[in-house]
């Protein structure tokens, strides 16, 4: 099972791949025993939902790496159980998506070594900054990945929407944890780091490269 444990650890233990990436996992919280996506019609449905799903994953799996790093910085002020209730979210959507990889055989993107180290040099960093530098960054992610998810239920939408009805169920709901922690850094002064903008331009267009080279690689 694919679960990170960074408390009481090195920075240096923090930066380990965990040894299993692609297992599959449920959710506590679901009562499903089957997959939430249909099987394909043709090897071009097959594609496009391989594709979605392997950057799905691998942005889930990015943003967790990313609170790992604020955490290893933060994790004992007095923002470190709000990044670690926003932590505890992101690990339920990769769970979520170690579970649907597994059940229909489509592999994690090959750059998951990479996510591992980039994320949690990212989350860090910024955590560096104070508070205002984590949410900064946590501003920047979430509202890349609420983006993302939202041009995914639109293509979603757009071919079959009853036939994706499961699959876009679970979408909307990590759509809508992200925007809700999107929500919580702008509530806690990510917009007063000094050079805001700036460092949230660059991080956005560091996620569009991500996203598109997991798409592909």
């Amino acid at each position: 099972m694919c679960i990170q444990v960074f408390t009481n650890m090195g920075l240096i233990d923090q930066l380990q791949v965990p040894v299993t990436l692609f297992s599959a996992v449920t959710l506590q919280q679901s009562s499903r025993a089957y997959s939430v996506i249909p099987p394909p019609r043709d090897s071009e449905e097959k594609e496009m939902m391989d594709r979605m799903l392997r950057v799905d994953h691998a942005g889930e799996y990015g943003a967790n790496r990313i609170y790992a790093g604020q955490m290893a910085v933060l994790g004992r002020s007095r923002t470190g159980p709000l990044i670690q209730e926003m932590w505890d979210q992101e690990k339920k959507h990769l769970e979520k998506f170690n579970e649907i990889l597994a059940e229909n055989r489509v592999r994690p993107t090959a750059l998951l070594p990479l996510w591992n180290v980039a994320g949690f040099v990212l989350g860090a960093s910024s955590a560096l900054l104070g508070k205002e530098g984590a949410m900064a960054c946590t501003v920047a992610v979430e509202e890349s990945i609420t983006e993302h998810y939202n041009n995914q239920i639109r293509t979603l939408m757009e071919k079959d929407p009853e036939r994706y009805t499961e699959l876009l169920q679970v979408i909307k709901e990590f759509r809508d944890d992200e925007m809700e922690h999107h929500d919580t850094g702008l509530e806690h002064d990510a917009e007063t780091v000094p050079g805001y903008w700036l460092l949230k331009n660059a991080i956005q267009l560091g996620c569009k490269v991500a996203i598109y080279v997991s798409q592909r690689i």
